[in-house]
């Protein structure tokens, strides 16, 4: 059955796509008391570091876990409830096995299985060099420390910048929904709208 669409306008509602920026948690546990103690440790100083921000539930590393712990149940509620105390919105998930997410759709989650996560901590990729080229680094010589990252352009909202092992200068707005995160000190010079996470990786 063949169901015409009138071309008219409707004058009460429009139907537009729309990008919404998402934070996704990678789940590697269902140990949900061990998640609450690192979310503590992590998040515990600075309770407004998330401001209801819609987060995606990424079960897919618990695929690459072992059999049993793959096949666990999901507290999904307590989930839910544990990631609000943080400011965060649960509202989709992805990945994880039959009865996850037959379980994550009862506590009212959507699957979007074809969602692609950020990498906001990237790997450098080595640059080889030829066998002449290759010299041998003193045992004793201390690794010199990386300059400060510097960024002069403005962040959009989706963006994120991570500087690894290195303080990051910001000379230019960080819009809402943009990251700064850095392993050392983040110095902003400019209005910060997002947000600004220091001491990503703490030794």
């Amino acid at each position: 059955m063949t169901v015409a669409i009138s071309a008219t306008t409707p004058a009460t509602f429009e139907i537009k796509s729309a990008n919404l920026p998402l934070v996704a948690l990678l789940l590697k546990s269902t140990d949900l008391a061990a998640l609450s103690h690192e979310l503590t440790l992590r998040f515990g100083d600075i309770p407004d570091f998330f401001d209801q921000d819609p987060l995606v539930i990424d079960l897919s590393p618990l695929e690459t876990a072992a059999p049993g712990d793959a096949a666990q149940a999901i507290d999904f509620a307590a989930l839910i409830t544990l990631l609000g105390s943080y400011q965060l919105v649960p509202i989709a998930f992805k990945g994880g096995s039959p009865a996850q997410s037959a379980a994550a759709l009862e506590a009212g989650l959507v699957p979007v299985p074809d969602a692609h996560l950020v990498n906001t901590r990237p790997a450098a990729a080595p640059v080889p060099l030829r066998p002449a080229e290759q010299k041998p680094a003193p045992a004793s010589a201390p690794a010199a420390p990386l300059g400060a990252l510097v960024i002069d352009k403005p962040l959009r909202s989706g963006q994120q910048v991570y500087a690894r092992g290195r303080d990051l200068v910001v000379m230019a707005m960080v819009n809402a929904g943009a990251e700064v995160i850095a392993d050392g000190h983040i110095h902003v010079y400019a209005p910060l709208r997002g947000k600004a996470m220091a001491g990503a990786r703490q030794h």
